[in-house]
């Protein structure tokens, strides 16, 4: 088949790739030429493991393309997917869909052959049928007599860890109720089928919302752990021994039952945001959701007031040094979009601590955001002349440091580990004292 992708950003990009090398023919179409240019000369916009070796070998195979050029990318496509950004709304936190908007009004002005068209990208419940109209009401070859569908079809990709969950999904998830755009979508999915993935088909807005429900559910469990950690410190408890007993009982598994400094990335915020709007504008509030959004923004500064415990406390902390190890929301990536580092930056910074940090993919961009933080070139830089070392995001980097060097390098052998990477009876026996998450 041929797929048009509209969108070269993390979803499209990984999921063009993904599609050409089962063996259709794609395009990726963008906007942005420098991007465009760049992927043309083998220069991937973002950090994926993988990524970079799949998009070249299906290049050079001839499945996979780039283009600015909208009418000629979509030409033909069997499947047009919309894989573009839907960040939260400046000013009231809805998701902004003006991008879905404006591909939705250019396919209506260029579609000359029946298409199934597939929202790809993170939207509300309701926003496949705007598609539609849009898509319908613009002039231009989806006139009469042009046949299209539009479907859903939310990704459920983890950075860090994409192509395989890609190609190796939990599930895949298809919203229609049009029988041609149900076959169309069967054909697009067709080289999973030898891996048994599961195909969930559902109506359009059952799809939207699966997508939602999905990532609030996470979220709420990393947030219940977190604030279960706060009470194991109050009463002497091992949050890693609560969260091992609670995930092991079936119903509800262990996964992303891990103590931490709050979730971040290019999902969670937003989408828990989006979700609490749409609800709202149902009248049928979200109260728990609500909930999970407000204590896991409160959590990030936590983090950094916890660090300034570690130094002495607010008096002593100011004028001493910190680093950080780890800026990134998660390892295997390099996005920093609502990373708990920035807060936790912001929040030393103002209590006066120096701040100095290294993260093995995200300090490009970390540095835009952080100005107040100072880019070192590795973690044991990071650590010199420290009153404090912080480990922030769990980089493999950070599982195996020489403590001896970091000790000799640190003007006080102080760490804080937002991860609980490390046992806490290791670490103080090596001198360090040690505070860790949950944990006493």
């Amino acid at each position: 088949m041929k797929i048009a992708m509209v969108g070269s950003g993390y979803v499209g990009l990984v999921s063009g790739a993904c599609f050409a090398d089962f063996g259709h023919d794609v395009v990726c179409i963008d906007k942005d030429p420098a991007k465009i240019a760049a992927l043309q000369d083998g220069i991937m916009p973002i950090y994926e493991p993988g990524l970079a070796e799949l998009v070249a070998s299906n290049v050079r195979a001839g499945r996979l393309t780039f283009t600015t050029a909208f009418a000629e990318g979509i030409a033909g496509a069997h499947a047009i997917f919309i894989a573009v950004g839907t960040p939260s709304r400046r000013g009231d936190g809805h998701a902004d869909l003006s991008f879905v908007h404006a591909v939705a009004a250019e396919i209506g002005a260029n579609l000359s052959a029946p298409a199934v068209i597939v929202t790809k990208s993170t939207v509300p419940v309701g926003t496949g049928d705007e598609v539609e109209r849009i898509i319908a009401g613009s002039r231009g070859g989806a006139g009469p007599g042009v046949r299209f569908a539009v479907a859903s079809n939310p990704e459920f990709l983890r950075e860090g860890a994409a192509i395989g969950d890609f190609k190796r999904p939990d599930r895949i998830v298809i919203g229609t109720d049009d029988d041609w755009a149900r076959e169309q979508m069967h054909e697009v999915y067709r080289p999973l089928f030898l891996n048994r993935a599961p195909i969930l088909y559902t109506s359009r807005r059952s799809a939207e919302l699966i997508k939602y429900a999905a990532n609030a559910f996470l979220a709420t469990k990393i947030t219940f752990i977190n604030e279960m950690a706060d009470l194991c410190e109050k009463v002497g408890a091992d949050v890693k021994d609560v969260a091992r007993g609670v995930g092991l009982d079936n119903r509800i598994g262990s996964k992303f039952l891990h103590a931490g400094p709050g979730y971040g990335g290019s999902c969670f915020p937003k989408d828990t945001l989006a979700l609490l709007k749409t609800a709202e504008d149902y009248d049928s509030p979200t109260r728990i959701v609500e909930a999970v959004v407000k204590v896991n923004e409160s959590r990030k500064r936590a983090m950094g007031r916890k660090v300034i415990e570690a130094l002495g406390g607010a008096d002593a902390a100011r004028g001493k040094r910190v680093g950080l190890l780890g800026l990134t929301f998660k390892p295997n990536t390099d996005d920093m979009r609502d990373a708990p580092s920035i807060a936790i930056a912001q929040t030393l910074a103002d209590g006066g601590v120096e701040v100095r940090a290294y993260d093995p993919e995200g300090m490009a961009a970390a540095g835009k955001l952080m100005p107040e933080v100072t880019m070192v070139e590795s973690a044991y830089a990071a650590a010199d002349a420290a009153d404090a070392v912080v480990i922030v995001t769990e980089w493999d980097a950070f599982r195996a440091l020489d403590f001896e060097r970091i000790k000799a390098a640190m003007r006080a052998p102080v760490l804080v580990d937002l991860r609980n990477i490390y046992e806490p009876a290791e670490v103080r026996a090596k001198g360090f004292a040690y505070t860790s998450v949950g944990r006493v």
